[in-house]
């Protein structure tokens, strides 16, 4: 854990036209398990397959066809439990959920109600600005999830694609801990960087691999202090649940129109309906799906065709033996190893990929350094060209090879950057390239030396201005930079100046 002091971040406050309400949100936030197969057949869960191609009979729900729990999917669920520090239920039991499922043919979900699989654990958001947010989760279960309708393809007929039916998901259900929409946005990036160090969930949420229901609900200030102390919701305002958000910015837009619409009911004397609503961002609107269902409407009972799932705790230590080191462990260390800012580590760490190819980078060298070269060099470039880490044309030996070159004082940093931009447009060995093309810094005092003396001879006015202020050497030094091509040494062209100059 971070051995770091945080200030819990102030909660969202929106001004309605009688009081100031704050905002309270809790999520429950879909994961689709990285696994090959689904959670209760052995079809593929590919990605982007022909519609239809990826469903097995037991998908299908074809008469007699019984499920059998995929044993990875389970573990994965047990390994992002262990990630969130939360507790591993060592007895589970798996319900039916009846509800009409236009894409889901077996007319019910196989879910997780009474008997999770993973119970209370916690996350810790960091707001970026020495502010974090500890958010309790309350339980993961995991569910079926379902196919996919498709009504724009025909105007007299809906076609479904059942390839995403029975793909497992785990269903990570929060407190209402989590005060503003930036939070909420934090909080879901903070669970997408957990579970991808972890290989449980790809996070990719433009595929729908990761989604979330976002619950939403309005309080007068100290109401929510009033809950905390004694958990009565009473102190709460109704909550609504915006479903099936898979955009960070949209998530952020919803919960502001929702809590400004429910405060303007409150306001004018309405009352709340617990309900289940979707966001229109065209219209930048929420709007109502369905009246919110309690467990009793949903039919929930047990499912008689799968028994009670029991696991043991020698089979769980040995995952927890086996897990990755973790985003904010991995920061911590990077503070402590390398000698890196907060910011800087947070960037490193942010995605699994990233921190493995700084981590290369950094190996034997300069930490710091190492840092600069692939946030603001290496990241500012990838971005601006909207590439990700793994599509980096530069290889993390390359840069280290240029990082090389510089802590050797072969080259300069000005001349590195120009190496950088052979190496990320061309490719090749820093090394090799600085050979050929005679980029070596020059270090030879006897040559600089004497390009400083021509310069010192043809411009005696400048000499004596320098003489009376020294903070006009910065000419010589820029001059003899020019005169040597950009290649002398600028520590030892600046100890030159100030000896000749006597400043």
């Amino acid at each position: 854990m971070l051995d770091l002091t945080y200030e819990m971040p102030k909660p969202k406050t929106i001004a309605g036209a009688k009081h100031d309400w704050e905002l309270v949100i809790g999520m429950e936030v879909h994961a689709q398990v990285s696994s090959n197969a689904k959670l209760f057949s052995g079809a593929s869960t590919q990605f982007g397959a022909e519609p239809n191609s990826n469903v097995a009979f037991v998908d299908a729900a074809m008469p007699g066809m019984l499920p059998v729990i995929n044993e990875y999917c389970v573990e994965q669920a047990v390994r992002t439990g262990l990630g969130l520090k939360a507790d591993i239920n060592l007895k589970s039991a798996f319900d039916r959920k009846n509800y009409f499922y236009p894409d889901l043919p077996q007319g019910y979900q196989i879910s997780q109600l009474y008997h999770p699989i993973v119970g209370e654990g916690e996350v810790l958001v960091e707001m970026g600005d020495g502010t974090a947010r500890m958010v309790r989760i309350e339980r993961i279960h995991m569910e079926q999830d379902a196919g996919k309708s498709i009504h724009d393809m025909d105007p007299h007929m809906s076609f479904v694609d059942l390839n995403r039916t029975g793909v497992c998901l785990m269903e990570i259900v929060s407190r209402p801990d989590i005060r503003g929409p930036e939070e909420a946005a934090a909080y879901i990036a903070k669970l997408r960087q957990i579970m991808r160090y972890l290989g449980t969930c790809d996070g990719n949420m433009q595929n729908g691999n990761l989604r979330a229901d976002v619950n939403v609900s309005i309080c007068l200030p100290g109401a929510y202090e009033k809950y905390q102390e004694t958990q009565d919701f009473s102190h709460l305002g109704t909550r609504c649940e915006i479903k099936n958000m898979n955009s960070m910015r949209f998530i952020q837009q919803a919960i502001e129109v929702e809590a400004r619409r429910q405060i303007a009911i409150v306001e004018a004397g309405g009352k709340v309906d617990q309900e289940t609503r979707l966001y229109d961002p065209d219209k930048g609107e929420t709007r109502s799906m369905r009246s919110k269902e309690e467990a009793h409407d949903y039919r929930y009972f047990p499912d008689p065709d799968l028994l009670p799932l029991e696991i043991e705790q020698a089979w769980v230590d040995d995952i927890a033996a086996k897990l990755p080191e973790l985003p904010d462990d991995k920061k911590a260390r990077f503070i402590s190893e390398f000698g890196l800012t907060d910011y800087d580590a947070s960037v490193l760490t942010a995605e699994v990929e990233s921190a493995a190819y700084f981590e290369e980078v950094a190996k034997g060298r300069n930490g710091k350094l190492a840092a600069n070269w692939v946030i603001n060099e290496l990241f500012g470039r990838l971005k601006k060209e909207d590439h990700d880490i793994t599509e980096s044309p530069v290889s993390p030996a390359q840069l280290g090879a240029i990082i090389d070159l510089i802590s050797s004082d072969a080259i300069s940093g000005k001349i590195a950057k120009d190496l950088f931009e052979i190496v990320y447009t061309e490719g090749g060995d820093p090394a090799q390239i600085v050979e050929e093309r005679g980029m070596k810094q020059v270090t030879d005092t006897g040559a600089i030396e004497a390009a400083l003396d021509e310069i010192i001879a043809a411009n005696p006015a400048q000499v004596e201005k320098a003489k009376v202020n020294p903070k006009l050497a910065g000419w010589f030094v820029g001059q003899v930079m020019k005169a040597t091509g950009g290649k002398a040494n600028p520590k030892a062209v600046n100890e030159l100046v100030s000896q000749k100059l006597g400043s």
